[in-house]
């Protein structure tokens, strides 16, 4: 199955255009003055941060943006490189939090693009040695999370990907009409992980395959229904990043119908926040993921023969 022709025109279109905003909009995901590693709210700025790092990695490794939107996603990952102290930070947070998994997981689309940090290296090849780390209980998409980011930063990491594919909702391949505003989240990530964003569409399995893309369009289609756009990007990713893509066009094209000019994306049907700081907290994951999917349905369209 291609990726259609209306769906990559709607993915460039999105994908420049968040990234753009993300650009632009960078200052408001600074670090406050004086952070340390200790991150009183890690979900406050830093997660958002990596959220933008991960985007604009995930640009850069796929290669099919133009000259000057990869210049853009470069300057992003620099941007986010030195708001983590070029590594020391995750370096410290990593030292201080043996069973942390954040600093890895931050790491990886660094490392992605070339970024190394030496003594972070050796510590967390260290750490990926002692039990107690194996030891640490996960929620499974979660801990496909970790598996992932060792995959890619390089960790000698002996991952069993079949079973923990079979420890999340989706392994479990349970009634649909089940699934929640959260397993939907958990089980787009569970995809996300096993395919490392769209890089490796073989490495979910084929029956799991087959259910979301049973289940997908059903998915899309109540998400759309309540505005949740948010969520929506993400189960878009997902049909990106299967074997065979599903791309509907006008799910696509119903995105890229509220991306506004420079690139902004409402996370739902709110009323939307006129204040560019409260506007880019609220809102910047979403376009985040946008971003993502526009890149990952263009490489696919790319690979296609």
């Amino acid at each position: 199955m291609t990726v259609p022709e209306a769906v990559a025109t709607a993915a460039r279109s999105m994908a420049d255009r968040a990234l753009s905003w993300l650009h632009a909009n960078r200052t408001h995901g600074a670090l406050p003055p004086g952070t340390t590693e200790e991150l009183t709210d890690p979900d406050g700025v830093y997660k958002p941060l990596g959220e933008s790092a991960l985007a604009a990695s995930l640009i850069l490794r796929d290669s099919v943006a133009g000259p000057g939107q990869l210049i853009a996603a470069q300057a992003l990952m620099d941007f986010a490189w030195q708001q983590l102290r070029e590594g020391d930070m995750l370096y410290e947070r990593q030292l201080r939090h043996t069973l942390m998994t954040d600093p890895l997981e931050m790491y990886a689309p660094f490392v992605r693009c070339g970024y190394r940090h030496a003594d972070l290296d050796r510590l967390l090849a260290h750490r990926a040695r002692l039990r107690s780390v194996d030891g640490v209980e996960l929620l499974p998409n979660r801990r496909l999370a970790v598996a992932n980011a060792a995959r890619v930063t390089g960790l000698a990491h002996d991952a069993d990907w079949a079973a923990l594919a079979r420890a999340t909702w989706l392994g479990a391949t349970p009634e649909p009409w089940a699934i929640n505003w959260f397993t939907a989240y958990a089980m787009t990530h569970t995809v996300f992980h096993l395919t490392d964003w769209g890089g490796r569409p073989h490495g979910l399995p084929p029956d799991l395959t087959a259910y979301v893309r049973t289940w997908l369009p059903v998915w899309i289609d109540i998400w759309r229904e309540v505005g949740q756009w948010d969520l929506v990007a993400e189960l878009l990713i997902v049909g990106a990043s299967l074997d065979e893509p599903y791309c509907e066009p006008s799910d696509w094209e119903a995105i890229a119908a509220l991306q506004h000019e420079d690139g902004f994306v409402p996370r739902d049907a709110d009323p939307v926040d006129d204040d560019p700081h409260q506007r880019f907290k609220d809102h910047q994951h979403t376009v985040v993921v946008t971003a993502v999917a526009g890149s990952i349905a263009l490489a696919r369209a790319a690979r296609e023969p």
